[in-house]
């Protein structure tokens, strides 16, 4: 997928071609729960097209565009049920646990999951049991390693703002791992919740008053659904920030440091594949990301005045001018 098509689309409504007469035949019917922006299941798709999966031939979706009705979800999750699907993708915590509520029975597969132990969706990443499997995002180890990103970048870094959604169940942890890792450095943390869009403008009124030196904020659909606007806010008020979206640095953000999307995506499409083979979604371990992306706006550091260190930029998997 090109992503910097992706950016300029976010928000936009996808909806994938489908077949009359398809779900007369006797193909498999997969539920997709999804609560980030249509365009973001491209990857996916595309990971089963290369399984040799085709939409109306030998595979058909039942869809559920999210759009940003979170509350919506276990409404959502209750319909793919109903509707008979053999197995549900899905992504976020807030999702994932809706369909966990909706179904004991139907095989589930999630997405980049933050931290799929202390949601309460698995007990062991190796042998998750019961009916869900997927892939995680490893996203306490990931807040950490933004806070330490950041603190290259910004030498002088003493005030962190963090920005969390106490209702998704990852957040907890990954806010204290950011804590601890933040607590080492010298450096001061300040959570801030965040669970819709008027939240998120009612932070940044605190944070033009407050001034502090660098923001993070937690992977969750609130931030990426709205990701143009965070961008957005924290332009207008001169800050260094970092998150677990590669595509918030393309938006005009100083650094994006996430696992790699795609080869989640496509790891995620090789279980939906062997569960409709026959296997069971608790005997396929949680993977754990292999690659990462690193990317960095140039543009905006020296915008802000900060020089970025050569070891960082010869990481960098792409670096924005």
């Amino acid at each position: 997928m090109n992503r910097r098509a992706f950016v300029s689309g976010l928000g936009a409504t996808f909806v994938g071609p489908f077949r009359a007469g398809a779900q007369q035949r006797n193909i498999p019917k997969v539920g997709v729960l999804w609560p980030n922006p249509p365009a973001t299941f491209e990857d996916l798709r595309a990971g089963l097209i290369d399984l040799g999966y085709v939409e109306g031939r030998n595979i058909t979706f039942e869809y559920r565009w999210v759009q940003g009705k979170l509350d919506q979800l276990p409404q959502f999750a209750d319909e793919l049920v109903k509707s008979k699907v053999d197995v549900i993708i899905t992504l976020a915590p807030q999702a994932a646990i809706a369909v966990k509520q909706a179904t004991q029975t139907i095989p589930i597969v999630v997405v980049a999951i933050g931290d799929p132990v202390a949601s309460g969706l698995v007990s062991n990443l190796a042998h998750p049991g019961g009916n869900l499997t997927g892939t995680t995002r490893m996203l306490s180890e990931m807040s950490a390693k933004h806070v330490e990103l950041l603190a290259q970048v910004v030498p002088s870094l003493s005030r962190l703002v963090v920005l969390w959604n106490p209702e998704n169940s990852s957040h907890t942890p990954a806010l204290k791992a950011a804590q601890v890792t933040a607590r080492s450095l010298g450096i001061h943390v300040r959570p801030m919740e965040v669970r819709n869009l008027t939240d998120l403008e009612s932070v940044f009124t605190f944070v033009a008053r407050d001034k502090p030196d660098g923001l993070l904020f937690l992977a969750d659909p609130v931030f990426f659904i709205n990701l143009r606007r965070v961008a957005d806010l924290i332009a207008a008020n001169h800050l260094p920030a970092v998150s677990n979206f590669v595509e918030f640095a393309r938006l005009g953000g100083l650094i994006g440091y996430a696992a790699s999307l795609p080869e989640e995506f496509h790891r995620a499409a090789s279980y939906v594949d062997k569960i409709l083979k026959g296997a069971k979604a608790g005997d396929l371990p949680i993977q754990q990301p292999t690659k990462f992306d690193l990317f960095i706006n140039a543009k905006t550091a020296r915008d802000l005045g900060l020089t970025i260190p050569p070891s960082l930029l010869l990481r960098a998997d792409q670096i924005i001018e």
